[in-house]
């Protein structure tokens, strides 16, 4: 381990020297130092998976555990929703589903995505003098204007949307497991839940650069980028920075760097240090160029994908039994612990107390809100926000973050979008609950629920017992529930709201080569 240790340092210090022999310093003077950012979104990613969450306390991440020790982590953190899309514009925007309109999954083949009148906290930045890249998946709509250097980054490298949406040459590990894509016109190849006719691209800024891309490849590629992304706006530019960096990681087909010589009897953990490797590379690079004023913020966009079985991630307590016990999943897609709590941590040296911990109950939603008050940067004001500026949580020991916080259907049951789960406190209330696929390949079916179901997870985290409707507590909790979620449907009703165009045509999907066997290029860069 030691010696892997000392070969990925002397592969950062070559990368680093490389880099930086061909960044060219601008003369840039005045610049009012602002905190930089580092949001990394982890993909599927499981409450269970890091840090003392794990199981077995095995520590396959050694680089996460250190951003851990120099920063706060917090313990009833939440995604805006439980599957890709929405999360990811709510991230952006700070605003739910029913007020941005992105309430479900963009495809390979949508003509759009995250509506055009929504403002991400990209765009406010760029605009307030921030170099702003992005790496990674972006899966709010490929085409034209809704590319991610049209919604406010100056660079973008990474795929369009999840990477199992796609072929490629060599398949990762996923359930089913799928076949590589088609070498000729002559092939045809059909495989349940796989994508077989068109290959997995890569784009830079509005370019595809590859397709297939090698997923196998795929972390030292992000590295190399980030590190000259850093750099860039360090060195050449001399600019305050944002770096959004949506990891493929853990979502599958799993991949990792052959260095790590596993077995595919373990292959997620194997993927977990291949991510961690990635994030270590991140940190040595704001280490070597001595900044400071660096915040990190590192998360996920929703919980573990439970029909992939050992493929996927772990949910820790968060089990969702009253769930399970009837049938189906309760991670991914649901409202269940399982599917929206996630490991965060945010470091920022000198400001955040190192080692630290807090039980705010926050979301991904607040991220948006509160690098831009670090920023000193105004949202507009004509909309309305679901999240909170958290500097305060940040920077003090405080366990106070919102009052309640809404779920949105995300597949599982109801229709998209609906907010009919809602936590008030230490208590959750469901209006309406089903299961995602298991493991074992069971859905549970779809039930409604008035009056809801109601557990108090500070007793019952698994969520297995839901208080007697008829007991003080039950009245007491409900009429606050009612009270909450109502004033926040009428606040919705009320506000400048957007829609998403869903429409999906063959025309929209990402080919570089139309009359290449699955859209097949290489090299073109």
């Amino acid at each position: 381990m030691a010696q892997f240790g000392l070969c990925a340092l002397l592969l950062f210090s070559g990368l680093v020297h490389h880099i930086k022999s061909h960044i060219r310093k601008e003369n840039k003077t005045g610049e009012k130092e602002r905190p930089n950012f580092i949001i990394i979104l982890a993909d599927d990613i499981g409450w269970g998976d890091l840090w003392v969450n794990r199981p077995d306390n095995s520590t396959p991440t050694p680089w996460l555990d250190s951003l851990m020790l120099k920063g706060k982590r917090f313990t009833d953190f939440h995604s805006p929703a439980s599957t890709c899309s929405p999360s990811r514009a709510a991230l952006l925007t700070g605003r739910q589903g029913l007020r941005n309109g992105v309430t479900h999954n963009f495809a390979v083949g949508s003509v759009a995505g995250l509506p055009l009148n929504e403002t991400t906290f990209a765009q406010l930045l760029h605009d307030a003098g921030y170099y702003t890249a992005m790496i990674g998946k972006w899966h709010l709509g490929h085409n034209g204007s809704y590319n991610p250097v049209h919604r406010g980054f100056d660079y973008y490298f990474g795929i369009p949307y999840s990477n199992d949406m796609g072929c490629t040459d060599k398949p990762g590990l996923d359930l089913p497991s799928c076949p590589p894509c088609i070498l000729n016109q002559y092939t045809t190849r059909k495989h349940e839940g796989c994508y077989t006719q068109v290959a997995l691209p890569l784009y830079e800024n509005e370019t595809i650069i590859e397709q297939p891309l090698d997923t196998w490849s795929l972390k030292d590629r992000y590295a190399r980028v980030a590190v000259k992304q850093i750099f860039t706006a360090s060195i050449s530019k001399q600019q305050p920075f944002l770096l959004y960096v949506a990891l493929a990681h853990m979502h599958v087909p799993l991949f990792h760097n052959t260095f790590l010589n596993v077995t595919t009897q373990d292959p997620y953990t194997a993927s977990l240090s291949d991510m961690d490797s990635l994030v270590g590379t991140i940190m040595q690079a704001v280490s070597t160029e001595q900044l400071e004023n660096t915040l990190i913020w590192f998360t996920g966009d929703n919980g573990p994908w439970e029909q992939k079985c050992q493929f996927a991630g772990h949910v820790g307590p968060f089990v969702g039994r009253w769930q399970t016990s009837r049938g189906g999943g309760s991670a991914k897609r649901t409202t269940w612990e399982g599917g929206h709590r996630v490991p965060t941590v945010v470091t920022w040296p000198k400001k955040i107390k190192p080692n630290s911990t807090s039980s705010a109950l926050l979301s991904g939603l607040d991220i948006f809100p509160t690098i831009l008050s670090l920023a000193g940067v105004k949202a507009p004001s004509d909309r309305r926000y679901d999240g909170i500026d958290i500097t305060y949580i940040l920077l003090n020991d405080s366990d106070t973050g919102h009052k309640s916080l809404m779920h949105p259907n995300s597949g599982a049951a109801g229709q998209f979008g609906d907010l009919q789960t809602i936590r008030l406190k230490h208590h959750k209330a469901f209006y309406i609950t089903g299961g995602s696929v298991a493991c074992s390949g069971g859905s549970g079916q779809q039930q409604y629920h008035d009056p809801p179901l109601i557990f108090d997870l500070s007793k019952d985290e698994a969520e297995e017992t839901p208080l007697n409707p008829e007991s003080e507590e039950y009245r007491s909790v409900l009429k606050e529930v009612e009270r909450e979620r109502e004033a926040l449907l009428w606040d919705i009703a009320t506000d400048r709201v957007s829609s998403a165009d869903y429409t999906m045509i063959p025309a929209a999907v990402p080919c570089c080569r139309p009359h290449n066997p699955a859209c097949r290029c290489h090299s073109l860069k």
